[in-house]
Formats: structure tokens, sequence, C-alpha cells
């Protein structure tokens, strides 16, 4: 009997087992071959980004957003990084975990958790010295937690001003904010808004979110550091600055949008790159195909190189219509991705060998990850923080 690949998955036929003590050679379990692809992080590019978002912003703290592992590069490893500069005032993350991870990786500057925390978590939460983000009525239940702790809880208020997404409704946001502020268990750090990034109504909700915190400030409430400037919010608004700015994106040197790369506010440059190195280099002749389906077909003999990462690791399927692939000093076109794979177009001759250095992107002109993601239809959003957790990730 004959099964397809496809048949063969779907029947749940079993291999026989394999005794690793049948196995002559043991490797290391945390060794990775040579081949493999890997990350690797930029550390003065990092620090060369924090330094244009202060000429940008002025004397204001930087609250750096390093979610989502760090947009990519991993989230200690940023952490580390950015942590004895003195323009970084703490870090953001929306993960519990990830807050408990700095937290154990020794990062003692401040830590606002900007996702959700169960009740059962918060007493963990606080004794770990990482802030809360709140709008939901929780004042009864900070007060028992503080009782228990014997320490005052410190919060940011988070209100929606129209993204819709969480936040106490602007409409309803000086109810919440007064009963915080009159408990003894709790202390105001801060106060944020969202935009949505629709430049029109941005100003709108920048209106709301002053017309609420002047109301409250005239009656003697205190704020806190009010924030709202994204890494978006950067180039289109100066004026939502406020207090303190919280980047995310253009910490770690990529544009948010293709026009902001064309101005002159901010010179950011990427502090990520993916590599890899070639496995295989064939000629493909007149008539012959590569990848699933037969994607690549040819009607000339030319060159086609593997290189040993795919979707698995991150590089999104749209690839494919017109990614490319740093080998020596040329890019070379992606024609097939899989889970694991892409194979590229090297020409009619073989340019390329077995073991040479492949670049997916990093910080070259034409090989950014914003120019990966332009050639091939991507979200920048969705290429770095894609990236497989598993990737070996070096900081240099």
């Amino acid at each position: 009997m004959s099964l397809s690949r496809r048949a063969f998955l779907a029947s749940g036929i079993s291999l026989p087992a394999l005794s690793w003590s049948s196995l002559r050679v043991r490797m290391p379990l945390e060794a990775s071959s040579s081949f493999d692809p890997w990350v690797e992080i930029s550390a003065d590019h990092l620090r060369h980004n924090i330094v244009q978002i202060t000429k940008r912003v002025g004397s204001r703290p930087i609250l750096a957003v390093i979610k989502n592992n760090g947009y990519g590069l991993g989230l200690e490893n940023v952490a580390r990084v950015l942590a004895p500069l003195p323009e970084v005032t703490g870090f953001a993350v929306v993960k519990l975990r990830e807050a408990v991870a700095l937290r154990d990786a020794g990062i003692v500057k401040p830590i606002l958790l900007l996702g959700p925390v169960g009740e059962a978590e918060i007493e963990e939460t606080v004794a770990r010295g990482i802030t809360l983000m709140v709008y939901t009525p929780v004042g009864p239940l900070l007060d028992r937690v503080s009782r228990k702790l014997r320490r005052v809880i410190g919060v940011q208020i988070c209100i929606d001003t129209g993204i819709g997404r969480v936040g106490v409704p602007f409409q309803e946001a000086a109810s919440l904010v007064r009963d915080l502020a009159g408990r003894r268990s709790v202390r105001i750090e801060g106060t944020m808004m969202t935009f949505t990034e629709d430049p029109d109504f941005d100003r709108e909700q920048l209106r709301r979110f002053r017309s609420v915190c002047d109301a409250l400030e005239q009656v003697g409430i205190d704020l806190g550091r009010k924030h709202a400037a994204s890494s978006f919010a950067l180039f289109q608004h100066p004026d939502s600055f406020l207090d303190m700015v919280r980047p995310g994106m253009a910490i770690f040197g990529i544009y948010p949008e293709p026009e902001f790369r064309k101005t002159r506010e901010l010179n950011l440059l990427p502090a990520v790159s993916l590599k890899t190195r070639v496995v295989y280099s064939k000629l493909l002749p007149r008539g012959e195909s590569a990848g699933y389906n037969r994607v690549f077909r040819v009607d000339h003999n030319v060159w086609v190189a593997t290189l040993p990462v795919g979707h698995a690791d991150g590089l999104p399927r749209v690839a494919t219509k017109g990614g490319k692939v740093r080998i020596g000093n040329a890019l070379y076109p992606i024609v097939a991705i899989s889970a694991s794979h892409i194979i590229v177009e090297t020409g009619t001759e073989q340019k390329v060998q077995i073991g040479d250095l492949a670049t997916i992107f990093d910080w070259q002109e034409g090989s950014r990850p914003e120019d990966f993601c332009s050639a091939c239809g991507a979200s920048v959003y969705d290429l770095t923080m894609h990236l497989n957790a598993l990737l070996p990730r070096h900081v240099i």
C-alpha cells in the first residue's frame, strides 16, 4: 500500500521506536546546528534609538514598551541593555509572566503591567513591585491586599478615549479616579490613554483625555505622570508627549509606517537581524519545479538555494511575493516557503555555496525589516514579534 504525504500524516501510523541508547553520538540538549537560524540584537542600536527618541521628546522620561518578548528580540536581552540608561524610567509589558521574568532577571526599575491580572494573582504581583494598570472598580480589593501586605499600592489608570479595547470610558473616568484617589491604600502613579492611530480622530481622543485630566486636577487630584504617545504618536502628535512617552517599535529601530521613514524626526537603526546559512545549492533544470504544489516552475536552467528557516520561525507566508534574502552582497528572491525552509533563486550561474551566510533582514539599507515587508506586502508589526521564541538570540 502506498500512502501520500498527507494521507500518511492523517493515518496516525506509528514508526518503530528508536532507542536513544542505540545512538553513538550524543549532543547536549542545548546544542544547535551551525546551520540553524538565529537572531542578532545590536545593543548599540538600541541605545542609539533611545538617544533619537530623547532628542524628539526633550527631557521627558521614556517608559519602554518591551511587550511580546521584547518585540521578538528577547525580553531580558532588551531590558538589560536599556535598564542602565537614565532616559528610560521603566518598562511596560502585557503578560504577567513577562513582568515576573523581568524581576527575576534582576530588573529593579518600575514595571507597568498593561495586561489583565486575576484576583488570585494581584497579591503576588504587588509584592513583586509590579505596577497594575486599572480601569475597573478594584478599590475594595486593593484595600484588602494593601492591609495584608502593609504597603500602599501604586497603580496607573487607563482611560478609554475611543480605542474601545480596555480602559474606563472617558465619560465614566472621573468617578473611578475619585474613588481610587480617596483610598489610603492606593497611590496613583500615572494616567494613560491609547490612540486609535486615525490621525483625525486622534485629535479628538487627546481632547477628551485632556478634558478629563484637567477637571480632576482642578479639584486637587494627583494623576501622576500622564502619557499617551506610542511610537506612532512620536511622529504624528508632538502635542501628546505630555509628562512621559511610551514607545515600543521605535526603540527597536523600526518605523511604524513607511512614510515616517522619509521624515527627519527620528533616525532609527534596526536593532534586530535574522540570519541563517545555505544548506543546499543545486541547478534546477528547465521544466522542473520547487516547493509544495510546484509553486516555482522554471522554463530555463536556474540555480536555487535552500535555507533552513521558514514560517515556523516567524517568516510570513507572503514572503514569496517579493521577499528577498541577502547572500554575500546580492539580494535573491524567495520563491518557495514551508514551515522550516525557504528556497531562493540565485540565477543562471552558481553564485552561492553551502555554508554561505544568508541574511533575511538586518540594519543594512535594502535589508531592513521595513524593506523586507514592503517588498512582499507583509506587516512590519508581525515580522519581529512573530519570531519563534526558541530561536537563539545573540546580543552583539
